[in-house]
């Protein structure tokens, strides 16, 4: 009875909402054809309003796995729940029960649709996918189908208000289309040598082959979300955006952000080119040891959707630990930190899933960052 409710809603929104991504982003899809009996769609992940984005090339309803976060919605989230009963998985974990949700969707004959990067991109290059998600796939034994949108980077890029919408082209099509045969001749190797291929996406490249326009009064608004170290005077934390200008307290840079995304008053001219600059930095710093902070944090346990304030303030990562108040992490022991949105980490240890949210200005990305170099020194030094 659930499944064919899903259905029905399925079908009745598609009008309003293809309306909806026509008016307030010009959306254009392609039509999915040649589909197989039943398949999982994988698609790169560029806005919030990709699930949506994705259905309008597939007439037949599927089941999307969405961040446990949207738990949270309380009535949003029931009327989710009761209309296309989501697939919930847990940012930072080894989501084994998200896997078995899947594959039981599968075997009954339905379709699935998940973002295997398992993030939006921060700045606009789609990231590997796990190669956990090829083996996924052969294992519901049903068919693939890639799928790649184009331009939601720069009209609403992660660093950014999902709300603060650059108006410009955005499309969705599908790349390839796998039968079940197909899969099950290649190796997972190959499969995940695929999808990436299919799937990847750089935004900037794009951009400076064939620039297009994405109209805004606030462009640059959020930027310091991404970029924290000041690429004038090397000092962290000094940034703040304001309309299409980004600003150092301690030095005169006065950053410009144009409708074609492209940068102005500093030596890079892309978001990409200043990120690529300031990952070698932290990367440095994670060598020599600097630890990162902020004063103030707050860190959760989410249990059977409710959030449990555990430790509030300061918080740090070093090489050894990840440190919120009270409570500190060896980083040998955690396995994953990922990041919700742009002011939270996410993470598994000890059998309990943690959330550990910054205040409003802050920048949470670069503890998840620095935690990523720290951890491959880690793992150096043990097989070492």
């Amino acid at each position: 009875m659930s499944r064919m409710r899903h259905r029905v809603i399925y079908s009745l929104l598609r009008f309003p909402v293809k309306l909806f991504l026509k008016i307030k982003f010009g959306y254009k899809s392609k039509k999915a054809k040649d589909l197989p009996e039943n398949y999982i769609v994988i698609s790169n992940h560029t806005t919030d309003y990709d699930p949506i984005m994705v259905a309008m090339s597939f007439k037949r309803q599927m089941y999307y796995v969405a961040s446990e976060h949207i738990s949270d919605w309380g009535t949003a989230y029931k009327l989710l729940k009761f209309g296309f009963d989501p697939i919930l998985r847990s940012k930072g974990t080894i989501a084994a029960s998200t896997v078995k949700s899947i594959l039981r969707r599968l075997k009954s004959g339905d379709n699935v649709c998940l973002f295997a990067e398992g993030a939006r991109t921060w700045d606009g290059v789609t990231c590997p996918i796990h190669p956990s998600t090829a083996s996924l796939v052969k294992a519901g034994r049903c068919g693939l189908v890639t799928y790649k949108l184009e331009g939601g980077y720069f009209s609403t890029p992660m660093w950014s208000a999902s709300s603060n919408v650059r108006r410009g082209p955005i499309s969705g099509a599908p790349i390839n289309v796998y039968t079940k045969e197909q899969i099950a001749g290649m190796s997972d190797a190959e499969l995940a040598e695929a999808i990436n291929r299919d799937l990847y996406e750089d935004a900037y490249a794009k951009q400076l082959e064939n620039p297009q326009r994405y109209k805004s009064k606030r462009g640059a608004e959020g930027l310091e979300s991404l970029i924290f170290i000041c690429p004038a005077c090397g000092k962290y934390d000094t940034l703040s955006s304001e309309g299409n200008i980004v600003r150092c307290s301690e030095c005169e840079l006065e950053m410009s952000y144009d409708e074609y995304g492209m940068l102005s008053g500093t030596e890079q001219k892309t978001v990409r080119q200043l990120s690529d600059v300031q990952r070698e930095k932290i990367r440095e710093d994670a060598n020599n040891g600097k630890i990162y902070e902020i004063s103030n944090a707050e860190m959760f346990t989410i249990q059977n959707h409710e959030r449990i304030l555990r430790s509030s303030g300061k918080l740090s990562v070093s090489g050894e630990s990840l440190c919120c108040g009270e409570i500190e992490i060896p980083l040998e022991k955690l396995p994953d930190l990922a990041m919700h949105g742009r002011r939270a980490l996410v993470f598994s240890y000890g059998g309990e899933y943690f959330e550990i949210v910054g205040p409003k200005n802050s920048n949470m990305l670069k503890f998840q960052l620095y935690y990523q170099d720290a951890k491959k020194l880690i793992n150096a030094q043990k097989h070492g």
